[in-house]
């Protein structure tokens, strides 16, 4: 970072701290809001911008050449006259990322002189046309899409130190998505009876990034597709040079006929698997020296000192009002070899045996057992260990929530099935920047450890957040005959990490 901005930002940082700090404060005899004395006026010549991060992730996707990628690979029109296929992809994912929630959106940005400038464009698409290019997808250039954008991805992961690439943990799940329209062809209606689609998502623990979507009817199982999309997620992280692959997925994907096939390739899988009948009875049977007390690790260590805990309100209402309540009292487990109908191998498998006191009001009406199973083939892991490993695969019930409700990638608004799909890609893209920026963040020198954890804390952040502090940024938009000059007119707390993402992006790839 060049010492004069270092400079400005350590004034404005103190500016903000002197003027936070209580014992600065005149004395005020009225409220703290004060409206003054407010008037408007239009700007003659200075135009500004809410969204002045976004000349960082321009510079980005130059660093990493994705509208390249995008180009040379997915072919839908005929005559480039005058958006390519790249232009619609991003703009629909610069979209997500400057607020926008719905295709509807894209006009506000597209009737903004100074955005366009920011992007340096003399127009973009509008929401019809958008919509339109939606439409224009197959299922084989969706997938074309999803490969050049992994194609980006591999690029990233060659930036990462090495400990990147000691195991790639791949998650599936599936999740539905509503749509309150009558007439979009592949709706139907799911088990718990909304109306809509059921996409799958493959994605990667370590990095929380979407490797493969794939749009289903409403009423598919949450394991349709699932063992095809796993296999080219293995095959994408060994591309990217990962030494391990590991599959994780609830009890929909313990698809026992294909657990040999990964055995064979070396793939460790944790996947829960249903209490079917003759699995509880081969719980029920094991000897009581065969489990042990289940001792979970703390989901954080405090750093000073622990304070009380607070009054449960909730429990307090239900003991109260004499309504049913269940408490874990206790956890063990156990294991044992099991050969699924499917399998010509047999695999351990880790049963947790919760013990359940179901009480009303303060009496205790009897205990209840149940029995939770995991099959995998890795023997070298504690029981405890399995046991962690399957609950942490509720991260990714995260990233889908980010992808719904923050990117909201699936909210399905065009016509069909397959153009859904698409734009569930190209919005998600805006998490995948979010992800990539996050990642080409350098941390070597004397604050390697500092940059370490600054890095981190973008990549676990939430979708909101990140835009809020780095691509939310008021600046003035001056064009010049050489330069486009994004001048900043804030300050937040990550202006360290924003200008570090700059100087790591203005440069040449890593090979």
């Amino acid at each position: 970072m060049k010492k004069k901005i270092a400079g400005k930002l350590r004034q404005r940082k103190r500016k903000i701290k002197n003027r936070l700090d209580k014992r600065s404060l005149p004395e005020h005899l009225g409220p703290m809001l004060n409206p003054g004395n407010i008037h408007y006026e239009i700007s003659a010549r200075n135009h500004g911008i809410l969204y002045g991060g976004m000349g960082t992730v321009q510079m980005l996707v130059k660093q990493l050449q994705l509208d390249k990628a995008i180009n040379s690979r997915l072919h839908l029109f005929k005559l480039h006259n005058p958006y390519f296929e790249s232009d619609h992809v991003l703009n629909i994912a610069y979209n997500i990322l400057c607020n926008g929630e719905c295709l509807e959106d894209i006009e506000r940005l597209r009737n903004d002189e100074v955005y366009l400038d920011a992007v340096g464009a003399d127009r973009i698409p509008d929401p019809t046309t958008a919509g339109d290019f939606c439409r224009r997808f197959s299922t084989e250039h969706v997938e074309i899409l999803q490969d050049a954008i992994n194609a980006t991805r591999l690029k990233v992961w060659k930036q990462q130190e090495p400990e990147f690439f000691t195991e790639a943990i791949i998650d599936a799940d599936g999740t539905i998505a509503g749509t309150t329209g009558e007439c979009k062809e592949g709706m139907d209606l799911s088990y718990n009876g909304i109306w809509g689609y059921h996409p799958l998502v493959i994605s990667l623990s370590n990095t929380g990034e979407p490797l493969y979507l794939c749009n289903r009817s409403g009423n598919s199982t949450s394991s349709k597709n699932a063992p095809h999309y796993l296999d080219k997620a293995a095959n994408l992280c060994r591309a990217g040079g990962f030494k391990k692959i590991r599959f994780r997925g609830d009890t929909d994907f313990s698809q026992t006929k294909y657990l040999d096939g990964w055995d064979d390739e070396g793939i460790t899988f944790v996947f829960g698997i249903n209490a079917m009948p003759n699995l509880v009875r081969i719980a029920e049977n094991l000897p009581e020296t065969a489990y042990k007390d289940l001792m979970r690790q703390p989901k954080y260590t405090v750093k000073t000192e622990p304070r009380r805990k607070p009054v449960n309100i909730k429990e307090r209402i239900v003991k109260e009002r004499g309504y049913k309540n269940i408490r874990l009292q206790s956890e063990q487990t156990a294991e044992f070899e099991y050969q699924p109908v499917q399998c010509r191998k047999s695999y351990r498998v880790v049963v947790l045996r919760k013990n359940l006191s179901v009480e009303k009001g303060d009496a205790v009406l009897f205990d209840d057992i149940r029995y939770f199973f995991y099959i995998t083939n890795d023997r070298k892991a504690s029981r405890a260990d399995i046991v962690g490993d399957a609950n942490n695969r509720c991260n990714q019930e995260n990233l889908i929530e980010q992808l719904k409700n923050g990117v909201r990638a699936m909210r399905m608004p065009v016509d069909n099935l397959v153009s859904n799909w698409a734009y569930m890609v190209m919005a998600s893209l805006a998490w995948n920047l979010k992800a990539w920026y996050a990642l080409l963040l350098p941390a070597k020198g004397r604050w390697r450890k500092k940059h370490k954890r600054e890095k981190t804390k973008v990549l676990r952040m939430e979708f909101k957040k990140f835009r809020n502090f780095f691509i939310m940024l008021p600046c003035q938009i001056v064009k010049t005959s050489r330069r486009l000059v994004y001048k900043l007119l804030g300050w937040n707390e990550y202006f360290d990490i924003f200008f570090r993402a700059i100087e790591a992006f203005r440069g040449p790839l890593r090979c």
